[in-house]
């Protein structure tokens, strides 16, 4: 039987832009934040695993907190990279090979719209040739499909970016710290129908770190740890329409986010109803509301109604997105998921502060979506 696991610490360095700082002592900021957090030494670490899309060994950061020998694997999985740092940390323990593991992302983007070569991704080099290959044509063509075939409104677009970019005013460590009205970000230049520049999240800088050890030695680092139930990562299945899809085929599938998800539920016993809050990928605001279609939080649709009424708001029956979720707080690829996972055990801790859900959340749930087509669900849960 699979060994439980449990987050003893946890540590974030602020998202944004920190000229002269670098992506390493970022993710050094946050492992020691994540150690003092659990009352750990850096000797205490037994084994890690390291997300980034910028830095090509993130294993380096052992140059900064001590050379131990610790065995040290660097991880990238698209936006979906610290999710799969997770999930190998908590193997680690599940499977008995380690007591205590650490899951760090750290990253330094410059500021624009990430850029690719398509063959990396699996398309054919003229699709960038003439044009197609836009980082926010793929997300604008997504969701208007989805808009078109379930009835979703450009005013709940609005209405998502405005609720981020309001709980990213109260996060201290948010990138975008600004309320912005519905009208202001529906009037803000379109940079693929149906999307506007402020329906978007940027590329950023930071970085996250989540201690994990066996749960039977828990109350030796924390007082009131926080379980990781479950962790799933898949990959798109054919007939998925994904972000840089050149073509379809006529039988149509669910996205992977759909399977990663059955996977954490049922690896976790629980399901969406027992979820307090949720934590989903926004890179645009049609993402997330793709996602809570695609999590169980809802059926195909039914946002439109749900959000309007409130439902998704820090004081809601189903908060999403409780820190400001990537439009406020941008994403560093490498760091994006632990975040999430930083931000759930704050709010299951009751710490989160002028964010705190109410009425003492106990479930946690935070999903990823990286291109071309792959998801990293957790679950964690006091």
């Amino acid at each position: 039987m699979a060994t439980d696991v449990a987050i003893v610490g946890v540590g974030l360095h602020p998202f944004g832009r920190f000229p002269g700082v670098s992506a390493l002592e970022m993710g050094a900021s946050a492992v020691r934040t994540a150690l003092a957090d659990a009352g750990m030494t850096w000797s205490d670490v037994q084994v890690a695993f390291g997300g980034s899309y910028e830095v090509d060994n993130p294993d380096a950061v052992v140059s900064l907190l001590g050379l131990t020998g610790i065995p040290f694997t660097d991880v990238y999985n698209g936006c979906a990279t610290a999710a799969s740092a997770l999930d190998m940390a908590a193997n680690m323990i599940r499977l008995g090979a380690h007591d205590v593991a650490l899951a760090v992302g750290m990253d330094k983007h410059p500021a624009g719209a990430f850029s690719a070569d398509p063959v990396d991704y699996g398309c054919p080099s003229w699709y960038g040739m003439l044009g197609h290959f836009i980082t926010t044509k793929f997300f604008g063509m997504k969701i208007n499909r989805y808009m078109s075939e379930h009835g979703i409104s450009h005013e709940t677009l609005a209405r998502v970016a405005a609720k981020n970019y309001r709980n990213g005013s109260i996060n201290p460590n948010a990138f975008r710290r600004k309320p912005l009205s519905e009208e202001e970000i529906l009037g803000s230049p379109m940079l693929n129908y149906p999307l506007t520049q402020y329906m978007f999240c940027s590329p950023d800088e930071g970085a996250a770190a989540v201690l994990l050890c066996r749960a039977e030695i828990a109350s030796k680092y924390s007082s009131n740890p926080v379980y990781l139930r479950a962790t799933a990562v898949r990959t798109r299945r054919f007939g998925a329409f994904e972000v840089h899809s050149p073509w379809l085929p006529l039988e149509s599938a669910d996205g992977p986010t759909v399977h990663a998800s059955r996977a954490a539920y049922e690896m976790a016993g629980l399901g969406p109803e027992d979820v307090d809050v949720v934590q989903l990928q926004d890179t645009d605001a049609g993402a997330e509301v793709i996602h809570m279609a695609e999590n169980g939080f809802c059926a195909d649709g039914e946002q439109e109604a749900l959000i309007a009424s409130g439902a998704t708001e820090i004081t809601g029956v189903l908060p999403v997105n409780t820190d400001g979720g990537l439009i406020a707080n941008g994403e560093p690829i490498g760091a994006s998921g632990l975040r999430q996972v930083h931000e759930l055990v704050h709010q299951l801790r009751g710490t989160a502060g002028d964010r705190q859900v109410p009425g003492d959340p106990k479930v946690g749930y935070a999903q990823l979506y990286g291109a071309p087509g792959t998801s990293g669900v957790s679950i964690v849960s006091t």
